[in-house]
């Protein structure tokens, strides 16, 4: 069993920075990837970042590449997500995933075994 547990969202102006961070416990995360999605009201989640625990390979939706990177500390079992040049279309609660990482594409949540609370970003424009 996986626990996940994020922080780190909170109200920002466009065009400023949040890092979300995912801390996970439970078993040695060397197999897993980590996933970020989010979900705005009204809408699917999405999804936004992927990065594969071992070697750290990361993947991106487009519509956040070069504004958003993902990545890793082994020692703190934790990931992050540091989002700058915020826009209001930013805005959504924000959850981390964690499955076992067969292909670094992994962009859909069925793929994922384990998920944190969420988080909500705001982004005011």
């Amino acid at each position: 069993q996986v626990q996940l547990v994020e922080s780190g969202g909170g109200l920002v102006q466009a065009g400023g920075s949040l890092t979300l961070s995912c801390a996970a416990s439970g078993r040695t995360f060397s197999s897993y990837a980590m996933g970020w999605f989010r979900q705005a009201p009204g809408k699917e989640r999405e999804f936004v970042a992927v990065i594969k625990w071992s070697g750290g390979i990361t993947y991106y939706a487009d519509s956040v590449k070069g504004r958003f990177t993902i990545y890793r500390d082994n020692a703190k079992n934790t990931g992050y997500l540091q989002m700058n040049s915020l826009k209001s279309e930013d805005t959504a609660v924000y959850y981390c995933a964690a499955g076992i990482a067969r292909i670094v594409t992994m962009t859909r949540p069925h793929q994922y075994d384990y998920w944190g609370q969420g988080t909500q970003v705001t982004v005011s424009s």
